[in-house]
């Protein structure tokens, strides 16, 4: 019922813009169909686990929910405590139950994080589980007013260490990342009707929540608090990634990089897999610090269509609605739909790049190292795609309404690419204070009705190479 009424109120911002009910039939189709509904209990402390916060519980744990998941399902629950682990592995039928006075402590060596054959950062390769993992798997759960507490700062100072010191100064920004590895929090991998509900999150030592290759799969009302004890790189809220049928809905997010982020796989080998992520409702969130509320890429490999997003706030976050990507990326970002959203101390309400950070997003071979004594996912990650022209990425159908930002430093900042430029852009609606009015580079058929931008100097929205941008009243 409730997002049958986020459809109907869409609908009026959509018929603007010439659109129509036909557009959004989708939604009623995302989130979880089933939910493990077997009461038997089963506690971990029978199965020899201790709440005292040092002793390693994984063994425990699992041998709970397999025990669990054998006997027809039900809820693995906790007594109260901290109770410290490595990977564990939810299988169907489980519910872990983590209680409002249960704290999960994820373990600090990453040898009790086993490797996995997996896609991380979109590429497919081997990389630690995450602490808790759903692989392969159908009507799961995790439920609970607890918290998980990944513990994940000493893989953040590691990632600096091999950055600073060693990769960058070798030229290889564009590999640490998948060199150091740090574990994600959650993983839902390969699934069906998954349900994430009403847990905290804090410091994860990568990736907060990742649903990957899985499809009617639900988060609701997650809190993620990864800015404790310092600020950790890359530890993004959740990642929906080459996913259909997915709702986001109730979640506040703090974290270091994108709050909500959209990916669908990167270069060569996101091109190979081309798996989209689509048919995504994310509404009634609020955003805190981070990159930006809501980003698609810049993993556009596979494509990324059908995404609905709101009744959203970010306050003091980096970037608002962020479309990102790469000239060796590929992959079509289409129909983005985006309504009633409130933004506060927000850098750039609204941008999108082409050509984004390319120390990251290309990667060359310095001199010294031989091709075949490399590791494969360095292959993998040098692979060119070839024609060229089939990276290149496309962004088209962008609808943007109801829109209101403030204090703001740059009002719109987008900058296509002269082959490909950013097509059938739609704004209704908006207001937005900020210092500066930004630009428009290689756009085509924009529409900006009923747009506000005021700036501290009355400065406007430059326009570069654009055709047919349209502001109306």
């Amino acid at each position: 019922m409730i997002l049958m009424m986020v459809f109907m109120s869409f609908i009026g911002s959509l018929n603007s813009n010439g659109k129509g009910e036909d557009d959004l039939k989708w939604i009623r189709d995302v989130g979880a169909k089933k939910f493990p509904r077997a009461s038997r209990v089963y506690w971990v402390n029978d199965y020899g686990a201790v709440g005292d916060g040092k002793t390693l519980n994984t063994q425990s744990l699992q041998s709970a929910i397999d025990d669990c998941a054998m006997k027809g399902g039900g809820r693995v629950k906790f007594k109260p405590g901290h109770y410290l682990t490595g990977s564990i592995f939810i299988k169907e039928g489980v519910n872990l139950v983590i209680g409002k006075n249960v704290t999960i402590l994820g373990s600090q060596s990453i040898e009790d994080y086993p490797e996995i054959e997996t896609r991380v950062a979109g590429i497919e390769m081997v990389w630690p589980a995450a602490l808790i993992n759903f692989m392969g798997q159908a009507n799961a759960a995790i439920t609970g007013k607890g918290t998980i507490h990944a513990q994940g700062k000493p893989f953040w100072e590691k990632y600096w260490k091999m950055r600073r010191e060693e990769y960058e100064p070798k030229g290889l920004r564009w590999i640490v990342d998948y060199d150091c590895k740090r574990p994600r929090t959650i993983l839902v991998s390969g699934c069906s009707d998954i349900t994430v509900k009403n847990i905290t999150l804090m410091q994860a030592g990568f990736w907060t929540v990742h649903i990957l290759y899985s499809e009617n799969i639900t988060v609701d009302g997650v809190v993620i608090r990864n800015n404790v004890d310092g600020s950790g790189p890359s530890t993004d809220g959740i990642d929906i990634d080459s996913s259909t049928k997915i709702l986001v809905q109730h979640c506040d997010i703090d974290c270091n990089d994108d709050n909500f982020c959209l990916k669908a796989g990167r270069d060569a080998d996101g091109l190979r897999v081309n798996r989209p992520t689509e048919y995504v409702v994310i509404r009634d969130c609020i955003s805190r610090r981070g990159g930006g509320l809501v980003t698609c890429g810049s993993e556009t490999s596979g494509g990324i269509r059908y995404i609905l997003v709101k009744n959203l706030q970010a306050n003091e976050t980096g970037t608002g609605i962020r479309l990102k990507s790469a000239k060796t990326r590929g992959g079509t970002v289409e129909y983005i739909y985006a309504d009633n959203i409130k933004m506060t101390g927000v850098r750039v309400p609204f941008q999108a790049d082409l050509n984004w950070n390319p120390a990251y997003s290309y990667s060359s071979l310095p001199e010294g190292y031989i091709y075949e004594d490399l590791p494969v996912h360095w292959k993998v990650i040098l692979e060119k795609v070839e024609p060229e022209e089939k990276g290149i990425p496309h962004f088209r159908n962008i609808f943007i309404s109801n829109v209101k930002a403030e204090n703001a430093e740059t009002a719109i900042d987008a900058v296509g690419l002269e082959s490909s430029r950013f097509e059938n852009f739609n704004f209704t609606n908006v207001e937005i204070s900020a210092r500066k009015g930004g630009r428009i580079s290689w756009g085509k058929d924009w529409t900006m009705r009923n747009v506000k931008i005021v700036t501290e100097n009355g400065e406007v929205v430059g326009e570069t190479n654009c055709v047919n941008v349209v502001w109306e009243k």
